[in-house]
């Protein structure tokens, strides 16, 4: 009975051990994926970080091309009324053109016949 006690107290001795053992491992374990997680945390708020960054960065660039696109619709109604503008002086100058012919056409009838008279 004596002997028997002795190696129950043995073998719980080496299940105790075991379980600690165990214990220590899983210990360890924790510790690494809390690490990990520590980890993990860190990189996901830099990158959430860069991520606002990004989505200001593009809210500003919107704006910023909005303010191009209002810059482009002036331009291009300035553009047309200096185009309409260039049309109309085109125009004029046809006719003022047309007219210092005719002027000149009518000199020309009107010098002979003062010349001869």
């Amino acid at each position: 009975l004596h002997q028997q006690a002795e190696q129950m107290c043995k073998q719980l001795l080496r299940t105790r051990e075991e379980h600690e053992h165990l214990l220590q491992a899983a210990v360890e374990q924790a510790e690494g994926l809390q690490h990990n997680l520590r980890s993990a945390e860190a990189v996901l708020a830099e990158r959430s970080a860069q991520l606002k960054d990004a989505q200001a960065q593009l809210s500003r660039n919107k704006l910023v091309i909005k303010d191009l696109n209002e810059n482009n619709r002036g331009f291009a109604r300035a553009l047309q009324v200096s185009e309409l503008k260039k049309r109309s002086t085109e125009e004029k100058n046809r006719m003022l053109e047309e007219q210092a012919s005719a002027l000149k056409q009518l000199i020309g009838k009107i010098t002979p016949a003062s010349l001869s008279g």
